[in-house]
């Protein structure tokens, strides 16, 4: 693992050894030496660094006047060119992990890898703890076995492999291709890790090279006695400068309200992007960036043609331009979203303005080494908060900056959907033997938990369809011909290549009268949670939930006063748990600031929100770390019940829905619920009996896992998961392109599936994966037991109160906003509630 500050050179530090290390192999001609076959992959999670990276790769080779060639393959990658690379590797590849499992799909791919030296994979962290990074975990295997089975045969032009003498080396039959003089049946192959923000690289280093200890031992390599650990990690003692600079509203809100303070700062970020070159505006969703983009254009419309939008949902040709532009330094500012995140390596900006929360200190550190991207240079970011309280967030992440706090990425565990795909891919390719490939899977840190039960499943499944499938010929993918595994169907082939890949959309539901009539469309990931009968607004109507059917939602009107609000993925990403810590200790600092009557030590983000925490005292109270604030307001709406983790969304969305069951199993009472990151609502027609007698019992950590699934409909959201497992595991077709299946017909498709394994499989593994993933990461289980344990051992503080809250408005103001149909603007709105 190599580990570095961004702008410190890792990409270089990488590239250089391997260039070195083909010089110090051949100190006499290194320089005419042609042909010689792959040399060194290059993993990249994002198609925009591959042209950086190439760019930066070939002038180091034309400056050493070599002969290498870099090649670029991934989804934009051109026929032509792919067939050029088919015909003759370069000596460099870069790739996207999908891209790289399509080579493996490739008749002849073990060919190819049987030179290979060096595999790098970039921003590791953004690989890790995803179902790509698993992907990568396992295309490793496979090519470090491939390199390691002897040499035995050497590449020529044509791609056809000839016989080696292995006394001499040498190819039997003339060959324009010349073999490295090192190659024998012990070479040892490299892999490095690139990463520069993750908290825990000693594990990401493990996830990474497991796969060699296994691959040591199988092909006769001895692990090293001292210890066993075969990996080491090349750390950067060095501090990268990074300035943080918030940009402070002219007048602090006492009652802030997500989202609308951020547009109304725009004239202060006029100035920034004028003063300096090049300026990167980061927006957390992409509907926001196009707000962004023309307010800055209304705002300065001197700006324009010297301004561009950059996010994932713009045409392929518009975003090479922008980042072509972006490259050469004709552009004053792009808006963009996580899309330039990992993307703009070795180009010119100058800084770098982050509008919002960016929900995590990795994120933000990554951002921030967009500018500034060399060593000794300063990294420049803005803090430009969309609401006072991110104010405290601000102060939050100087801190974890100053004292090295960065996110953990857990690694992923046993996703049999992926280990479907990749056997499939290997039997599209050249086909395997189980007991070769099983040790391969074993090795990985991801399978490295898996038994033969499973994995005779695994086989039995792609061969027959398993127990519940066997019956019908579609689910009888792989033939068994002497022992090896193959996919004979070109059909079958063809339609596998074209769904190689982890990324699922998710979908959107149309909302339906069941009598008839569309009101909307509504993200299944929300809807998924509800249990028949449940009241949700949508389009300033409460509805009752009657069913789901074939990716529709069915409802009746209701004239319940009460409904849920529904939350939508473009507002999903939760506060990390290292900034949820940090920043519960910030708002302690100041309420001890506050109760000492010092606030000379405060930073200038906690000064300026002095006000604010001044009311928040005033009204209710300050929770330090060891506190758990619950607030009981009573207004014209009903009874509200405000509660204050600091958690996280999701978090809070989890513990809303197990609190509101607990107290439902002991009384008649109906909810509705609201969230953010700091806390979460309940709203009843009734006081709501949550007081000391009972708080600590219901929230407990005992029985969660029991009481959040029956709390969160866990069956039906397991459903849902289920698509996106049997999209990836192959079961269903998403369709040829320019003719892909609607969503309705994946998800009708997929819940039949479902249904049958539920029937006549119930131990089917997709199934266990699809609860486990529902669990472990939509819930994220551990962290809400974290937290309800860490309220056990603190100090509940209850508060009743007549009116809202500095805290609480937030919450309420978003409810507020998804709440209500009216002709009034939300400011108007909120200004009656002030008043």
């Amino acid at each position: 693992m190599v580990n570095a500050p961004t702008g410190f050179g890792k990409t270089f530090s990488v590239f250089l050894g391997a260039v070195i290390q083909f010089i110090n192999d051949h100190p006499k001609d290194y320089q005419t030496v042609k042909s010689i076959g792959l040399q060194l992959v290059w993993i990249t999670p994002l198609r925009a660094l591959a042209k950086d990276i190439g760019r930066a790769m070939e002038d180091v080779i034309a400056a050493l006047e070599m002969n290498w060639k870099v090649g670029i393959r991934n989804g934009d990658t051109s026929m032509s060119d792919r067939a050029k690379q088919k015909r003759q590797m370069p000596e460099v590849l870069i790739i996207t992990p999908e891209s790289l499992m399509l080579m493996l799909a490739m008749k002849d791919n073990s060919a190819y890898f049987k030179t290979l030296k060096i595999i790098a994979i970039d921003e590791w962290h953004e690989l890790i703890g995803s179902k790509r990074g698993v992907q990568v975990e396992l295309a490793l295997s496979r090519i470090v076995s491939i390199s390691r089975q002897g040499s035995g045969s050497c590449l020529q032009e044509s791609g056809q492999e000839v016989p080696v003498r292995e006394d001499t080396n040498q190819c039997m039959e003339s060959a324009p291709v010349r073999v490295p003089t090192n190659r024998n049946t012990n070479r040892n192959i490299c892999i490095w890790g690139i990463s520069a923000t993750i908290g825990n690289l000693d594990e990401a280093k493990e996830v990474l090279l497991s796969c060699l200890k296994l691959n040591r031992k199988n092909h006769g390599f001895q692990v090293p006695s001292t210890g066993g650990d075969l990996g080491e990690a090349v750390i950067a003692r060095l501090n990268k400068k990074i300035e943080v600079e918030s940009i402070f509203p002219d007048e602090i809100e006492k009652f802030p309200w997500a989202g609308h303070l951020g547009i109304s700062l725009v004239d202060k970020l006029i100035p920034i992007i004028q003063k300096n070159g090049t300026t990167l505006i980061f927006i957390n969703t992409r509907g926001m960036a196009e707000t962004w983009y023309q307010t800055i254009l209304n705002a300065c419309p001197d700006l324009a043609g010297a301004i561009a939008l950059h996010h994932g949902s713009i045409e392929q040709e518009l975003r090479t331009w922008v980042e072509d532009a972006l490259h050469d330094g004709t552009l004053k500012a792009v808006v963009c979203t996580a899309s330039l995140d990992l993307g703009v390596d070795f180009r010119p900006v100058d800084t770098v303005v982050q509008v919002g929360s960016p929900k995590g200190v990795a994120r933000f550190l990554q951002r921030a080494g967009r500018s500034g991207h060399q060593p000794d240079a300063v990294s420049k970011i803005y803090f430009l908060p969309t609401h006072s309280l991110e104010l405290a967030e601000a102060a939050a992440l100087k801190t974890a900056i100053a004292e090295g706090e960065i996110e953990s990425r857990n690694p992923m565990i046993l996703c049999y959907d992926v280990l479907i795909q990749y056997l499939c891919t290997l039997a599209v390719g050249e086909g395997f033997r189980p007991a070769d490939i099983y040790p391969e899977v074993k090795s990985t840190f991801c399978f490295s938990e898996i038994n033969e039960d499973d994995w005779s499943q695994i086989l039995n499944f792609i061969v027959n369809g398993g127990n519940a499938l066997q019956q019908y010929d579609e689910f009888k993918k792989v033939e068994i011909i002497d022992g090896i595994y193959k996919i004979t169907s070109r059909r079958m082939a063809m339609r596998h290549r074209m769904q190689i890949g982890t990324i699922v959309s998710d979908a959107m539901l149309k909302v339906k009268f069941i009598s008839g009539g569309y009101i909307g469309v509504i993200e299944e990931y929300f809807i998924s949670r509800l249990d028949p009968g449940t009241v949700f607004t949508l389009a300033g109507r409460n509805l009752e939930l009657v069913q789901i059917k074939d990716m529709t939602v069915l409802v009746r009107k209701s004239n319940a006063k009460k409904s849920i609000v529904p939350s939508w993925q473009g507002g999903r990403m939760p506060l990390s748990s290292n900034l949820s810590a940090l920043l519960r200790r910030k708002i302690d600092e100041a309420g001890n600031s506050l109760t000492t009557g010092d606030i000379t030590n405060l930073e200038p983000e906690l000064l300026a929100l002095i006000p604010l925490f001044q009311l928040q005292k005033e009204l209710s109270h300050i929770p330090r770390q060891n506190e758990l604030l619950v607030e009981h307001i009573e207004t014209k709406d009903g009874f509200h019940l405000f509660i204050y983790p600091f958690e996280g969304r999701l978090v809070h969305e989890a513990m809303s829905a197990l609190l509101a069951f607990r107290i439902s199993q002991q009384h008649r009472i109906t909810f509705s619920i609201a969230m953010n990151d700091y806390g979460f609502e309940l709203l009843s027609d009734q006081p709501i009996p949550v007081d000391d007698t009972n708080v600590y019992e219901l929230l407990s950590p005992k029985n969660l896992l029991a009481d959040i699934q029956r709390s969160n409909n866990a069956t039906e959201m397991a459903k849902r998961k289920f698509r996106d497992i049997s999209v990836i595991g192959g079961l269903v077709f998403q369709g040829m392109p320019g003719e892909q299946k609607k969503a309705r017909h994946l998800q009708s498709s997929a819940s039949l599936l479902y249904k049958v394994f539920s029937e006549y499989d119930p131990n089917n593994l997709l199934l266990r994966q699809a609860f486990q993933e529902v669990l472990f990461q939509q819930m994220e289980e551990v962290r809400m037991r974290t937290a309800l344990q860490r309220i056990q051992d603190s100090h509940v503080v209850i508060k009743i109160l007549t009116r809202l809250t500095p805290f609480c408005f937030p919450i309420k103001v978003d409810d507020l906003n998804r709440n209500n149909l009216s002709t009034e603007s939300l400011a108007d709105r909120v200004r009656k509630m002030l008043a």
